[in-house]
């Protein structure tokens, strides 16, 4: 098995980067999800609300961030260390996490977008945010601004497999793309559904050892074209009729980082596409 590719998404709730090698951080890759657009409450927006954030391209670099959207000037930001100190929440229900306002610039921007008011934060101590729930023994708890684990991967096989079952029942919307269940890792060389047997185990990719949680719960973003916006209905009926398991609609593998080195440095550890993976117990 390989990572047949690798992204990161540097706002929540916007476009992803594709990444050739990304640095492994205790609280998931090397620049994901560390911002976040939230409402005049400091409760994060995501694209149930806002289709129009698949259009917004940000770009991270070192000590900053880009963004740039259809209709507006690019705006370059560089990370608000000084910058006014506010608790959001990634949603209503979840903890408050500390973070740092982006500024006058960023909101306005944002404003101009979106049509309402809203503000861009930065997670600039992840250690502040922690994975809603119990993390297994040896894991990180540390979390970005992730819904609920740092990171998410999903199988090709089983996403040819999920399309096969579109493709059966004569559906006008497939095949569908990698892109709508936003992945971090897309693992490819495995068996269809593979990865629901490795939750509970030790995964080594590259350079780092991860730990399978969860079968990841799909939401209505699924739905939502990640090039144009535009809503459909599926994966969500087929995920219903094939795998629905407590009522829970499953896709992808949700995994949190093993806190051992994993054969390098903690710092040092890296995934990269066309890296080996491997099952470890």
């Amino acid at each position: 098995m390989r990572v047949a590719s690798l992204h990161t998404y540097p706002v929540k709730g916007c476009r992803r980067m594709d990444r050739d090698t990304a640095r492994v951080e205790p609280w998931g890759l090397d620049g994901d999800r560390r911002w976040l657009i939230v409402d005049e409450h400091g409760v994060g927006l995501t694209q149930r609300e806002h289709r129009e954030l698949v259009t917004v391209r940000a770009v991270s670099r070192p000590g900053g961030l880009i963004l740039d959207a259809p209709g507006l000037s690019p705006l370059e930001l560089a990370e608000p260390v000084g910058g006014e100190a506010i608790r959001v929440r990634v949603f209503r229900g979840r903890p408050p996490a500390p973070a740092r306002a982006a500024g006058p610039a960023a909101d306005d921007w944002l404003h101009r977008l979106l049509g309402r008011a809203a503000r861009l934060v930065w997670l600039g101590d992840p250690t502040g945010n922690r994975v809603p729930w119990p993390v297994p023994a040896g894991s990180g708890a540390e979390l970005s601004f992730a819904d609920g684990t740092p990171l998410l991967l999903a199988n090709a096989a089983s996403l040819d497999a999920f399309n096969g079952w579109l493709l059966e029942s004569g559906s006008p919307e497939g095949p569908l793309p990698m892109s709508r269940f936003r992945p971090n890792l897309v693992v490819s060389g495995a068996a269809p559904w593979a990865e629901a047997g490795w939750v509970g185990r030790r995964i080594r990719i590259g350079g780092a050892v991860f730990h399978g949680v969860n079968e990841c719960d799909r939401c209505l973003v699924a739905t939502i074209d990640q090039e144009t916006g535009e809503r459909g209905r599926e994966p969500l009926p087929m995920l219903a009729a094939r795998r629905n398991v407590g009522q829970k609609l499953l896709f992808g593998l949700q995994m949190v980082v093993r806190a051992e080195p994993g054969g390098s440095s903690r710092d040092g550890r890296t995934v990269s596409v066309g890296d080996a993976v491997e099952v470890l117990d």
